[in-house]
């Protein structure tokens, strides 16, 4: 993941000004903020201006960024300023005119952010992938992830199936699941850093 030359490709090109680069980089790397503001449980509104505060860094930072294939590092090291500096201005105002300190934090978040982005990344092709199923797909496997457990007995009134073809029909549609190309590209990736 750190020398993807997409990645690499869409910081250069947005450092030249490309406005599809940039919107590119926002769009793949928007699930790893959110992520990470969620982890420090900032309101909506906070949240957001952590976010517009990390993406106006960045515009800041671009042009000086060493290497590109480094970006979800930084960027998610930069989250966690920014939220930091969040939360202290929400629990004591006074004490943001503090926040500096914040930059003195360790970077050992590295491997962190490098594990939010494969999250993000994983949960954005499977969201891609389940969009794509056929809507009979999509109920049962809604169903069939409810918590607490749906008993077969009223999936199967639900959808009016019988209840010995849930099973077989899961099967099925987590096979079409697993045969998106979202997905196998995910297990492809995944195949190769592990070997």
């Amino acid at each position: 993941m750190r020398d993807d030359p997409l990645v690499i490709g869409l910081v250069i090109r947005a450092r030249n000004g490309d406005q599809q680069a940039w919107d590119a980089l926002v769009e793949r790397y928007a699930p790893l903020v959110w992520s990470i503001c969620r982890r420090y449980q900032l309101s909506h509104a906070d949240a957001k201006d952590v976010s517009q505060n990390v993406w106006l860094r960045l515009v800041d930072q671009l042009g000086s960024l060493r290497d590109p294939a480094a970006i979800p590092g930084w960027l998610a090291t930069t989250t966690q300023r920014e939220c930091i500096r969040a939360v202290r201005a929400a629990n004591n105002p006074r004490l943001a005119a503090l926040a500096p300190e914040v930059e003195d934090i360790p970077d050992v978040a590295t491997g962190m952010a490098e594990q939010e982005l494969l999250i993000a990344e994983r949960d954005a092709a499977l969201r891609e992938a389940f969009s794509d199923l056929p809507p009979c797909c999509q109920q049962l496997i809604a169903l069939l992830i409810e918590d607490p457990p749906v008993p077969y007995a009223q999936i199967s009134a639900k959808l009016g199936i019988p209840v010995g073809t849930i099973g077989p029909s899961r099967g099925r549609c987590l096979n079409r699941l697993r045969r998106h190309p979202a997905i196998a590209a995910l297990m492809d990736t995944e195949g190769h850093t592990d070997s």
